[in-house]
């Protein structure tokens, strides 16, 4: 698990190592600068070389400060270095200020305007450094055009449209954005020429990613993101646990044992020609090692899944009260509502009655619309064993004023987020909720939190398609099944299941997550070189 940190619990770490006398402000700033430096260079080897041109952007804080300490580095290694300050230099922080004074002597500081900004991008450089604002900004600020210049720059280079291409690196993170939410901060505009943040090529976080790398539309905007180490060692916040690519066979368990030490997952599936969301499901979780799986269906439906399942049991449904008495036998201990179901009566008849044995429980997909018109009604007899795996369009239904909250613009900072929102859900339904995404967020009813996050060099954009999310759901009764615990078995299941996705690679359909899994797993599974 790797920990992503909020602005406030970033700003309590420094001080408390400044407060403690292992370093100074003033030190941690250089080794920012140093750090941004080393990014560059790992990043494009090629300016290593000198005769190269930078334009570096300051702002009126200790961002700028960084941004200072970078442009002294670039100019002594011969670079040719233009730099701008948004603000007073006399209302500089006192460590942004000696950077300031550090770099008088090697050149000028021009004043930052919007007119002179769009100037400098214009002239053509190498490298534009951001340096404006970073994690602690909180307002919107009057930059926006110059925002939408940043953009395009790095459009524009990305897609070849220049002679002389520039790479945008923004420090912390790219200027205008909200380091919490990922959102930026201002009220939205359809101009094109504006943007309410800015872009960049790479960005450069220090000491541990925050939210807003991961979350929202920060990944967009922050191109890639690395980690330059400033010294503060295994300093830590309260910070978001994020699950990034770190599969190790200890989270997976072992497979040992025989099929009933594996537990039995039940999938209930629609009527006929509603089978298949069901059928992607128990294939997930046969595939991700329930020892046994059964789809439970109307007895109209069952010559249709029995054609198209061999390993998964079928078993005949009779509406709520056959669900009952199905589960009278206790080696029935996961179950799956939603994928198909429909949304009449009966679904809900069916989740009411499959919420009174109190097993790990997934509701997914129409078991969660169903309740639309009465969100209570489901909350009041959700358990702590239960997970609930809305998209967006589920989450505004049963948690409208939180949804509302969450798609308001981020016109201070910091932000509710994504986390904040599946948090309070959590909280209220008194259970785990994933809250899908390319930024899957998962919360339990404790509090606890964590991100799995399809972006950056996890990105699957192939994953959006028709089907994925049953087989998530799968995955999740599957790992309950197994005896996990609903908020492992969340997090474990969106993590594998965009493991599935890149191993698989582009064209991706939702039956081939499943069958991808053994290769995973194989990986995963394999003992150190």
């Amino acid at each position: 698990m790797t920990e992503l940190l909020t602005a406030a619990q970033m700003r309590a770490i420094e001080q408390a190592a400044i407060e403690s006398g292992e370093v100074t402000g003033l030190e941690l700033m250089e080794r920012a600068g140093r750090g941004v430096v080393e990014a560059i260079f790992e990043e494009w080897p090629g300016l290593r070389a000198t005769s190269h041109r930078a334009v570096v952007l300051c702002g009126p804080g200790n961002n700028g400060g960084d941004g200072f300490v970078v442009a002294r580095l670039l100019k002594e290694w011969g670079w040719d270095v233009e730099v701008f300050l948004f603000g007073d230099p006399d209302k500089l922080p006192p460590d942004a200020r000696t950077n300031y004074d550090r770099w008088l002597p090697l050149g000028p500081v021009e004043p930052l305007s919007i007119e002179s900004g769009l100037v400098a991008l214009e002239s053509g450089s190498d490298v534009v450094v951001d340096a404006l604002f970073g994690t602690g900004l909180a307002r919107p600020v009057d930059l926006m055009p110059l925002f939408g210049a940043i953009y395009e720059l790095r459009e524009w280079s990305t897609e070849g449209q220049l002679k002389r291409p520039t790479h945008v690196v923004a420090i912390d993170l790219p200027s205008g954005l909200c380091s919490d939410s990922g959102k930026p901060i201002g009220e939205p505009t359809n101009k094109a020429t504006e943007c309410a943040a800015a872009h960049a090529h790479l960005t450069v976080s220090f000491h541990r990613e925050k939210a807003g790398h991961r979350l929202s539309e920060g990944p967009a905007q922050c191109g890639k993101t690395v980690v330059a180490d400033i010294g503060l060692g295994s300093r830590r916040g309260t910070g978001i646990e994020a699950r990034l690519a770190d599969g190790s066979e200890q989270r997976l368990g072992k497979f040992l044992g025989h099929k009933y030490t594996h537990g039995h997952a039940v999938i209930l599936s629609g009527g006929p020609g509603k089978t298949g969301a069901a059928r992607l499901a128990a294939r997930g979780a046969l595939r991700i090692g329930a020892g046994l799986v059964t789809l439970a269906g109307p007895q109209s439906a069952l010559a249709e899944i029995a054609r198209q399942v061999t390993a998964v049991m079928c078993r005949s449904l009779d509406g709520a009260p056959g669900l009952r008495e199905m589960l009278e036998d206790a080696r029935f201990n996961a179950l799956c509502l939603g994928p198909g179901m429909g949304l009449g009566p009966d679904t809900q008849a069916l989740v009411v009655e499959a919420l009174k044995a109190k097993r790990g429980t997934v509701l997914d997909a129409d078991a969660l619309t169903r309740f639309e018109r009465n969100p209570e009604a489901l909350f009041e007899i959700l358990h702590k064993n239960c997970v609930l795996t809305p998209h967006a369009g589920e989450f505004k239904r049963l948690f409208p004023d939180i949804a509302e909250k969450l798609e308001a613009p981020a016109t201070t900072g910091p932000a509710y987020s994504k986390v904040d929102a599946t948090r309070e859900a959590a909280a209220r339904a008194g259970c785990t909720v994933l809250f899908k995404g390319p930024d899957t967020v998962i919360a339990d009813q404790t509090g606890r939190c964590s991100i799995s996050s399809s972006a950056y060099e996890r990105a699957a954009p192939w994953l959006a398609t028709a089907g994925a999310g049953d087989v998530l759901a799968g995955f999740i009764t599957g790992l309950l099944a197994r005896g996990f615990g609903p908020m492992q078995a969340a997090e474990t299941a969106a993590w594998l299941h965009t493991e599935c996705a890149l191993s698989f690679g582009p064209g991706l359909i939702a039956e081939d997550l499943a069958e991808e899994l053994p290769k995973v797993f194989r990986r995963l599974l394999e003992p150190p070189a």
